[in-house]
């Protein structure tokens, strides 16, 4: 039955929303119709034709009153009062401008600012990769270690292994983050790529819009199979959009690889921070991954991987039945095994990408721009509240007349709600602008930028819409309730409410007050302790030196030097390079430290220690060359560093850190001792200072270091110790490595502090959007401060005139204004200081050797607080001194 009565007068009802007129016109025909019935009727009676009508029009109940009851019946009376509500707030804000321009103004910035970050969390944690389907079905695979927070990457045995015997995921890929060079002109371009599992486009979803992806089998055999996909803006970058492109070659690392397939527009890989241009199979992994062929290794963990579940499958399920195929590898394989296991994470918790390293910042920015919103609300809502006081007779007269208080309330609730949607609108044009702003704040690496868009979708429109409504509800119901104290009998009379007296009545606008002060100053702290965070992490020692040493690569892998051509190239180059003036030392070594690449691991055993059962030890080493610890500023302890005769046909060598030395020599001198390194021993030559090797925040690990000669890697890198700068050093190198291959191209020039403000970009964007988003409440703040204390002057204009009339000069009335801001300042900071109390331990993963009780933080927040406050109080101040007092008391 309702179904059937909602099936009849659903129609009528929108007809009578859309129609009205017409059906108005039809309702005042049907009554007329039904009047001229009766009255025929009542002269068939023998009435007289007044006496009819007279008797028709008492038996209808009075035409004006039917029509309304009909229009009530109708059900759309809610929506008509809505509509006009509309309008009429539509036509407040054209008459005030300058109030609409800044409340909307407040209100854009803050839902803008909220529409951003969730665009970055979208973009960059739960739906990081564009076109990949069913992202929530997605799910990160590393390794683990027994006694190691940090994970691993995964063995390809063990990757098989994994493939073979679980059977809740869906499928299992592999995409491993490199990297080659392509020579354009005299510089190098450097092109990102992945090397992946046969199956990877298969496992995402996503296929080729040219020529084919990989087969199976194509990810297994030793280079067995140099075939590439590029993307689709290599293909129009490069190759100007062949269409004829399958089939055809390009150089990587050195190897010439068959185009076989071309993927879609909008597909960037699947790793956080850099678009893939090119994908490899795994079979191909020794020609770009430095350290040997790793296939058939299963102590070699250098694979990223991910797992898709099957539908209904939960992450706690599939780590179970992980987790215990990590233990029958762990007791099938021991001498690689031991104390390993596996672990799945979200996508927002990707630990080796750029979702993991931005999630702590991104955290904060929820948390901050939800402080910003609550602001301009509180902004927006102060100015309708003001503006509520000068509507007093207006509502007023509009009660008198017999409107309810639950219509004033729904008019202003609706004023709010046409305020917010012009904020959300700008709020959203604002986020739009800035989905790509982040990538920003993180610099080029080798003239590529960092790709980390943000993601705008229905969800992002819909959490945007919810705050919109938040906002709706804040500056909408904050002056609303100041209806309900509305006196007919006192309402139309002058309020002389006084600077000091009128404290009391002012309460709402006053806390108002105190919440955006209170809030900007956590914010402020917020940034204080952030700032001093990235300053300590900068300035500290790594353990090598940061200033007067430049780091460069010259490509020789992706030139096709084979490994004696490109020994003979770096003795040449180096010889040449030292030669050059003002050139202090120079070196080659495979890995830079703090830089995004994996120095190479493997197991040890060391005379005379004995491992606990479940430990394995497995350490990380880098291969250098001579005089490497000297162009680094790496102090050596004891021992001596290598030489140009440690070379392959010498000893095999070693220099160990203090920490390693420490743990497995405990005190003993190892200089002379042995370490077994994938089974080879080697002889203990000297003792290194402990060093940052991939990240400032590291603690004492151990490491060791063997000679690059012994260990030869084709892509090392150049070390040059130099008071010149990098401009200058990138010419002389270039004008050398040309002389000695016209066909090379050199990569960028960067000092080594350059390479730590890198290693330290997510630590300096939290400090710039803290701070700008800081700022931002700060200004926000000053306005609201700056509206009441300019409201209560403009209010108080008899008692200041009253007061100078007693003989109160300027600086008293100054004093006095100043004063009142100040002490809502006071409270606000008050409060702030308490939250922050609470909430700036939550920055823990972002501060470096800073308490998050920081007293410097705290009072330069105070410090900054203090003077947006004087600044916000003086001109209402200076404008109470101006006061005319016979004028004052006169009106």
């Amino acid at each position: 039955m309702p179904f059937e009565h909602w099936f009849y007068t659903l129609p009528l009802r929108l007809r009578s929303l859309f129609r009205r007129t017409q059906v108005d016109q039809e309702l005042q025909q049907e009554l007329r119709d039904h009047l001229e019935q009766q009255i025929k009727v009542n002269l068939a009676r023998g009435m007289s034709s007044e006496e009819a009508r007279y008797s028709a029009l008492r038996a209808l109940g009075g035409v004006t009153q039917v029509e309304e009851q009909c229009r009530d019946t109708r059900g759309v009376n809610t929506i008509e009062n809505f509509l006009q509500d509309l309008r009429y707030g539509l036509r407040q804000l054209r008459r005030n401008p300058g109030f609409s321009i800044l409340a909307i103004l407040c209100l854009t910035l803050g839902i803008g600012a909220n529409a951003a970050v969730f665009s970055w969390v979208e973009g960059i944690l739960f739906r990081p990769y564009p076109a990949v389907t069913h992202q929530e079905q997605l799910l990160a695979l590393t390794g683990t270690a027994r006694g190691e927070s940090e994970p691993t990457g995964l063995s390809w045995p063990d990757f098989l292994d994994l493939e073979k015997s679980c059977t809740l995921p869906d499928s299992f890929f592999v995409t491993k983050i490199m990297g080659t060079t392509l020579s354009i002109g005299d510089r190098a371009e450097v092109t990102t790529g992945s090397i992946v599992s046969a199956n990877y486009f298969d496992a995402i979803g996503v296929h080729p819009i040219l020529g084919r992806g990989f087969e199976p089998g194509e990810d297994s055999g030793r280079n067995a199979h140099p075939v590439t996909v590029i993307s689709y803006q290599l293909w129009k970058g490069r190759f100007k959009g062949d269409p004829q492109i399958i089939g055809k070659t390009q150089r990587l690392s050195g190897t010439l690889h068959t185009i076989v397939g071309v993927m879609p527009e909008g597909f960037y890989g699947t790793f956080v921070g850099w678009a893939m241009q090119f994908w490899v199979p795994a079979s191909m992994e020794e020609t770009f991954e430095a350290g040997g062929y790793k296939l058939e290794d299963r102590g070699a963990r250098w694979i990223e991987a991910y797992v898709r579940l099957k539908p209904g499958v939960t992450l706690a399920q599939a780590q179970q039945e992980m987790s215990a195929v990590a233990a029958r590898l762990e007791s099938a394989y021991p001498a690689t095994n031991r104390g390993r296991g596996i672990k799945l994470w979200p996508l927002w918790q990707t630990p080796f990408n750029n979702a993991g390293t931005l999630l702590p910042t991104l955290e904060i920015m929820l948390a901050v721009v939800v402080f910003v919103l609550l602001i301009a609300c509180a902004n927006v809502g102060n100015l309708l509240l003001v503006r509520s006081f000068a509507r007093r007779h207006e509502m007023t007269v509009r009660l008198a007349i017999g409107a309810g208080r639950g219509r004033l309330v729904k008019q202003l609730v609706t004023e709010g709600l046409v305020l917010s949607a012009f904020g959300a609108v700008g709020g959203l044009l604002v986020a739009h602008w800035c989905r790509h702003a982040l990538v920003l704040l993180f610099p080029a690496r080798g003239g590529v930028a960092m790709h980390l868009p943000g993601e705008i979708d229905w969800r992002v429109l819909a959490l945007s819409g919810g705050v919109c409504l938040l906002a709706t509800l804040v500056v909408g119901v904050v002056p609303a309730i100041q209806t309900r104290k509305l006196d007919l009998a006192v309402a139309l009379k002058a309020d002389s409410a006084g600077v000091v007296g009128g404290v009391g009545r002012a309460w709402v606008r006053s806390g108002l007050v105190l919440v955006q002060v209170s809030l900007s100053f956590v914010l402020l702290v917020g940034a204080g302790l952030l700032l001093q965070s990235l300053q300590r992490i900068r300035n500290s020692s790594p353990g090598f030196s940061t200033h007067g040493v430049l780091e460069t690569v010259v490509p020789l892998v992706s030139a096709g030097y084979d490994a004696p051509r490109a020994q003979t190239f770096q003795d040449e180059l180096l010889t040449r390079v030292k030669a050059l003036p003002a050139v202090e030392s120079a070196a080659f070594a495979r890995m830079t430290p703090l830089s995004y690449g994996s120095f190479s691991s493997a197991p040890i055993a060391v005379d005379g220690y004995q491992p606990p059962p479940e430990e394995q030890a497995i350490v990380q080493y880098n291969e250098v060359g001579p005089n490497y610890f000297a162009t680094m500023g790496i102090p050596l302890v004891s021992g001596r560093e290598f030489t140009r005769a440690d070379d392959e046909k010498a000893a095999l060598l070693a220099v160990v850190n203090e920490t390693m030395a420490a743990q497995y020599w405990r005190g003993k001198n190892p200089i002379g001792e042995r370490v077994q390194v994938k089974g080879r021993w080697m002889q203990v030559v000297g003792v290194a200072r402990d060093s940052k090797y991939e990240s400032v925040r590291e603690t004492p690990k151990p490491f060791f270091y063997v000679p690059l000669r012994q260990n030869f890697s084709r892509g090392a890198d150049l070390f040059i110790r130099t008071p010149l700068n990098a401009e200058t050093m990138a010419t002389a190198l270039a004008r050398e490595v040309h002389t000695l291959d016209p066909g090379l191209a050199l990569y960028e020039v960067i000092t080594l502090q350059e390479q730590v403000d890198r290693s330290t970009s997510p630590q300096m964007v939290a400090v710039t959007l803290v701070g700008v988003l800081g700022g931002l409440a700060l200004v926000l703040a000053a306005i609201g401060l700056y509206g009441v204390m300019s409201y209560a002057v403009s209010q108080s204009t008899r008692e200041l005139g009253l007061r100078m009339a007693l003989g109160a000069d300027a600086s008293n009335l100054l004093r006095l204004v100043i004063s009142r801001g100040l002490a809502l300042t006071a409270g606000g900071v008050l409060l702030g200081g308490v939250v922050a109390l609470a909430l700036t331990r939550l920055l823990g993963n972002l501060l470096y050797k800073v308490s998050p009780y920081d007293p410097l933080a705290f009072g330069s927040a105070l410090i900054v607080m203090t003077v947006a406050a004087l600044a916000a109080c003086f001109l209402p101040a200076w404008r109470a001194t101006r006061t005319d007092p016979a004028r004052a008391l006169r009106n």
